[in-house]
């Protein structure tokens, strides 16, 4: 599958990068089982390609500028934090397994202490995109 040279992107996926280069979201989802990493890249390339009329994830506001994604595997839901930086850039913050109804309060003090240095630095993200070159 993956997205085709000549499917138009409607939504730029750019994952959170730390100081030291890493992207605590990306490496989540790659240390997962094949079955849920393939399925959460898949609604993630859909969202590229769909926006926010993607079928099978739903999106939903925690605080602030901060936002999730929620996906359901087949070993249970995960949640992805994002913050959009443009009308059509998001930023993917934190990833985690979702282990009750609400999310867990260092999930969230995790994934707004990044989006505070995503914003602090808005321009050095908006120039980049990470989603097209992923490896699975």
């Amino acid at each position: 599958m993956g997205i085709q040279a000549d499917q138009e992107i409607v939504m730029k996926l750019i994952f959170y990068a730390a100081a030291d280069g890493k992207s605590p979201a990306l490496e989540v989802i790659k240390s997962l089982g094949k079955p849920d990493r393939s399925k959460i890249f898949g609604c993630l390339e859909s969202i590229e390609l769909l926006g926010f009329d993607t079928p099978r994830v739903e999106f939903r506001h925690i605080e602030g500028k901060l936002w999730e994604i929620k996906i359901k595997t087949v070993s249970g839901g995960y949640r992805i934090f994002y913050v959009a930086i443009k009308k059509s850039a998001l930023v993917l913050l934190h990833a985690y397994k979702k282990q009750s109804q609400k999310a867990p309060e260092r999930e969230i003090k995790t994934a707004m202490k990044r989006l505070k240095e995503v914003l602090a630095n808005e321009t050095d993200y908006i120039e980049r995109s990470d989603f097209g070159r992923i490896k699975r």
